[in-house]
């Protein structure tokens, strides 16, 4: 895996996780989906962008939150590139890319989801509605919809980029972060004491 390759699976996650969310928000009104079998089914749920649906309290809440997840994906982004450059193993890069691309998609719900569509309370969303969108610029929802009936909470393509990424990290580890190799000390030959 080398930085083009990084660059391509983001764009590839990126186009799958906004292609989810914007289908399952134009589709559905908040809280219903369809059943795929007993133990999974689509069910659309919004949130703030907190793991398991948590909120900062507070009328700034939000925006500290989605100021945090832009300043986050900045470092996530240079974290990448450094690691392509220093021509780092591949299953970092593969976990990077993972956790970028899922963070990257959050944000986008949260920074402009509020502006692009209208509520989905009892109704299916619009996309650019006329009216104007149910908040403002980077106090976005983000769009869940994977519900799983032996885990609770209901994730997102996104989500489960960046859960896989930090499981090849914990998993991978010592492929991830190597040990460098100690430099060899050069032994210095023992004087006799017939040569001094």
């Amino acid at each position: 895996m080398n930085l083009k390759k990084s660059i391509l699976l983001i764009i590839l996650i990126l186009i799958v996780d906004q292609w989810s969310k914007i289908y399952i928000k134009t589709t559905f009104p908040l809280r219903e989906g369809f059943e795929v079998f007993g133990w999974f089914k689509i069910l659309f749920v919004e949130n703030e962008g907190m793991a398991w649906g948590a909120k900062i309290p507070g009328d700034y809440g939000k925006l500290i939150l989605t100021l945090f997840r832009l300043v986050a994906i900045v470092g996530i982004g240079y974290w990448l590139w450094d690691a392509a450059r220093k021509k780092s193993p591949g299953v970092l890069l593969l976990a990077v890319a993972l956790i970028f691309a899922g963070a990257f998609g959050n944000i986008i719900d949260s920074v402009f989801y509020g502006v692009i569509f209208d509520h989905s309370h009892g109704q299916v969303a619009t996309m650019f509605p006329e009216g104007g969108g149910y908040g403002t610029l980077l106090h976005g929802k983000v769009v869940d919809m994977f519900s799983f009936s032996f885990f609770n909470p209901v994730f997102n393509v996104a989500d489960a980029s960046i859960s896989t990424g930090v499981g090849i990290l914990l998993v991978f580890n010592k492929k991830a972060f190597p040990k460098k190799p100690k430099p060899a000390v050069e032994e210095i030959p023992a004087v006799s004491q017939e040569e001094e």
